[in-house]
């Protein structure tokens, strides 16, 4: 025979804290990165990884490069900085994940 139990429990939240849903969470996360831009050092920052290597495994992969042209800026000289749209570029990342690291 199973039995149930009806509990009520009464939780503080400190002051200084607030309590919200995953996906209000996930909403914030992405607004705080609209309209930021990253520099390649930010990318190397953010991933772990260099330069060379995110340019062999993701930036100049052919798979990725047409969709990254949408948010990704190609210097097109020398001495041009690259420049990422942050919410989009986070996002690819994590999307991409596997496929980057296969």
């Amino acid at each position: 025979m199973q039995q149930r139990l009806k509990v009520e429990l009464d939780i503080q939240v400190p002051a200084d804290m607030v309590l919200i849903s995953k996906v209000e969470l996930e909403n914030l996360k992405e607004e705080s990165l609209r309209g930021v831009y990253w520099s390649m050092q930010d990318l190397e920052s953010r991933t772990g990884m260099k330069r060379l290597w995110l340019q062999e495994k993701i930036l100049y992969r052919p798979q990725f490069k047409r969709q990254l042209e949408e948010f990704v800026y190609y210097p097109q000289t020398q001495g041009e900085k690259w420049s990422f749209l942050a919410s989009k570029m986070s996002k690819f990342l994590e999307e991409n994940f596997y496929k980057i690291f296969s």
